[in-house]
C-alpha cells in the first residue's frame, strides 16, 4: 500500500460558506410541509441553506434584490433567499425583528 492509498483526495470541495461569519440571527427556525418535504425528496440537510442564507448567500434573487437584502441587514428588515432544488424553489424568510426564519416553498406563502 502506497501512501496515496491512506491519503486519499477529497471527492468535494469545502463549502465556502462555513468560513463566513453569520451576517444576522436566525431566530427560531421552522418549515413548511412542502419545504421539509422538498428537502426529503433530494436528501438536502436544511442547515446547509440556512448557512447560506445566514452568510449572504441569498441564491437565485436578484441583483436588486441582493442590494435590498444587504440594506435589511443593516437596517433590520425581512430577509429573503431563493434556492433552486432540482426543478423547484426553496424560499427562506428571516423575518424583521431576527425571531424568525421560514422555509417554504412560494406557493406556500
Amino acid at each position: 500500500m502506497n501512501s496515496k492509498d491512506n491519503n486519499p483526495e477529497p471527492t468535494s470541495s469545502p463549502d465556502s460558506t462555513r468560513s463566513k461569519p453569520p451576517l444576522f440571527p436566525l431566530g427560531s427556525m421552522v418549515a413548511t410541509p412542502g419545504a421539509l418535504d422538498l428537502l426529503d425528496r433530494h436528501g438536502i440537510n436544511a442547515a446547509s441553506h440556512l448557512a447560506r442564507h445566514q452568510s449572504g448567500d441569498f441564491g437565485t434573487v436578484c441583483a436588486g434584490d441582493t442590494e435590498e437584502n444587504m440594506a435589511a441587514i443593516k437596517f433590520g428588515s425581512r430577509i429573503l433567499s431563493v434556492y433552486d432544488v432540482g426543478r423547484e424553489r426553496l424560499w427562506i424568510i428571516t423575518e424583521a425583528d431576527r425571531s424568525v426564519t421560514t422555509l417554504l416553498l412560494p406557493s406556500e406563502y
